[in-house]
């Protein structure tokens, strides 16, 4: 796993699949996202290396419900004591109450998936013992004010995490950045395509300033203007 400071108070966390961000708020940590399983010791570890407590963690926001984003949630709400929050839809699925529903695949997606689905864990994980439930529109203290954004398409309770006061915006798995060129574009594996445009419509309009993917580099200047771009260019 790759630690990698962003901003003074954002840390990038890079694991094989997908990716998690640390956030600070005076002695408070806030996790964005997990990992996939067995993330939640390296993810421990990482704080302590960043001169905090594990028991910091204070609450693990996840995007959706999908295995490398809330794989490692269980296992590091067990080490540190930290709530674990997910839209009221995706709530089921990361308690393991009910299987998530699958996604949707164009052809082209297939074999990206199918070598992603290698690099992860294999077998039953860790689950939360307890999920805070969210709905869209919540405002959590985080970073003056986090607000939840609900943006269906990717999974049916994914969401987008949004500070005003500081320019950032959390996508999730709803927007993406190339792995090639950087390039900003919509997320993939989704269960309803139109969905996800709509919803990358909607995070445009919110005008951040940095913009964290689930997935590619995250963009430090100008993010709403790239994912303006990011629609406008969808070849769908």
């Amino acid at each position: 796993m790759d630690v990698i400071e962003l901003l003074p108070r954002l840390h990038l966390l890079r694991f094989p699949v997908g990716q998690a961000y640390l956030w600070r708020d005076g002695d408070e940590l806030t996790l964005i996202d997990a990992g996939p399983a067995g993330s939640g010791a390296p993810i421990a570890e990482a704080v302590a290396a960043l001169g905090r407590a594990p028991g910091a963690v204070r609450r693990i926001v996840l995007t959706h419900f999908h295995e490398d984003h809330a794989g490692g949630a269980g296992e590091l709400a067990a080490l540190t004591g930290a709530e674990v929050l997910a839209h009221r839809l995706d709530a089921p699925a990361v308690r393991g109450d009910v299987p998530g529903p699958p996604p949707v695949f164009e052809d082209w997606e297939r074999p990206l998936y199918e070598q992603a689905a290698r690099l992860l864990p294999q077998g039953d994980h860790v689950r939360p013992a307890q999920v805070t439930e969210l709905s869209g529109g919540d405002v959590l203290d985080v970073g003056g004010g986090a607000h939840v954004v609900h943006v269906p398409g990717h999974t049916p309770g994914s969401i987008a995490l949004h500070l005003p006061e500081h320019g950032v915006l959390f996508t999730g798995d709803t927007v993406a950045a190339s792995p090639v060129d950087g390039t900003v574009m919509p997320g993939v594996f989704n269960l309803d395509r139109a969905q996800v445009l709509t919803a990358c419509r909607r995070l445009a309009e919110l005008d951040a300033d940095v913009a964290c993917f689930g997935h590619g580099a995250p963009m430090l200047g100008q993010a709403a203007e790239a994912l303006r771009g990011a629609i406008t260019g969808d070849p769908a």
